[in-house]
């Protein structure tokens, strides 16, 4: 009897919710619904095929995050969107693709590392590209932070805005320079065979795709560790939170300032190369389109938000491969930002709100 009268008077709070709640509530309720529901039948007709989309989704958000984390990260410190970040992506990806071949600047260092090496060349060639591209891309950002940023940290955001936007013209300019207009193969390096291949065919998923889920976990582990446990991060919390008290508290803005750069930048060169060896190419603007991408995945769960930034890239990773699917790739684009759009009508903040990245957690 005590069960049912409970279970009643919950009933009951809910429906007084939904009266209560705004016709935009409802009407936002009612579209998730409605998508869930086609999804769920997509799933039944072909569950290998939903399956499949649904990990492919996922790969591609775990990239898509790890960009993201760059612009969360800095917007968190200084309430800068750093646009030139998705071009220093891109400059990752270059360095990658320089490092296995094993020349640069006309002077062969190594034999190119490409699909005839050895396994063992292989993993040393991709652990190497890795190391290489982190720490470029995290100079990169500094170095962006010193001269570009730095000097205009009390004017007008305008100010700092058009910076930013030049900025990006200019790393993608060099990115012409070096590498020139076309496309830039990299070498095939991870096997796409299926990695459930004689257990199921319905199923596909590529190590590609696990390589990539490698790489990002201990990343985003490694920085929220960095975040939460360090002497570092907890200045770099301090700072979000007010950078005249942490001042006063004996904390180096400046150079706290720098090391949330550094590792956006890191974050940046990691998910360069993981781009180039999942997809098998990289060009001199990938950095506008897959920076674009990351911009609404940090928005879309909440910029500033350090796990809003995971979520908003997974779920964009996620929309995009169900779109390309079971409604074409033409209308990718249109789809993810109409979700956008739509996140940002019903609740503007984001999913996760919009508290800062180095403090973690969402909310109002």
């Amino acid at each position: 009897m005590t069960t049912t009268q409970e279970a009643k008077s919950r009933g009951a709070a809910l429906l007084d919710g939904i009266k209560a709640s705004s016709w935009s509530s409802r009407l936002a309720v009612a579209i998730v619904a409605a998508l869930v529901v086609l999804l769920l039948i997509q799933a039944v007709q072909d569950p290998g095929q939903f399956v499949s989309q649904l990990l492919i989704g996922i790969t591609n958000g775990a990239i898509i995050a790890l960009i993201a984390l760059g612009y969360t990260l800095v917007y968190g410190i200084v309430e800068l969107i750093n646009f030139a970040h998705g071009d220093n992506f891109m400059i990752g990806s270059f360095v990658g693709v320089t490092v296995l071949s094993g020349t640069f600047l006309g002077l062969g260092f190594f034999a190119p590392i490409d699909a005839g090496s050895g396994a063992g060349i292989k993993i040393v060639g991709v652990i190497l590209a890795l190391i290489v591209a982190m720490i470029a891309c995290g100079l990169i950002n500094v170095g962006i932070e010193r001269i570009a940023y730095k000097p205009l940290r009390n004017s007008p955001r305008l100010a700092v805005l058009i910076t930013a936007i030049g900025m990006s013209f200019i790393l993608q300019n060099l990115g012409l320079v070096w590498k020139g207009p076309s496309q830039i193969s990299f070498p095939g390096l991870i096997s796409d065979a299926n990695i459930f291949a004689g257990i199921t065919d319905a199923v596909a998923y590529r190590w590609k795709d696990l390589f990539v889920i490698l790489v990002t976990v201990p990343l985003l582990i490694g920085l929220s560790y960095f975040i939460r446990g360090t002497r570092q991060g907890k200045a770099m919390r301090a700072v979000a939170q007010d950078k005249e008290a942490a001042a006063m508290m004996g904390i180096n803005v400046n150079r706290t300032i720098s090391v949330a750069f550094l590792l956006g930048g890191i974050l940046a060169g990691a998910s360069g190369v993981m781009f180039g060896l999942f997809n098998g190419t990289t060009v001199f603007d990938l950095g506008f389109r897959q920076g674009l991408y990351a911009f609404t995945a940090a928005v879309l769960g909440g910029i500033g938000n350090l796990t809003g930034a995971v979520v908003g890239g997974i779920l964009i990773g996620i929309i995009g491969a169900m779109n390309d699917q079971y409604i074409g790739v033409r209308w990718t684009d249109v789809v993810i930002f109409t979700v956008l759009i739509l996140v940002l009508v019903f609740r503007p903040r984001g999913l996760l709100g919009d508290r800062s990245a180095v403090q973690g957690g969402g909310g109002e």
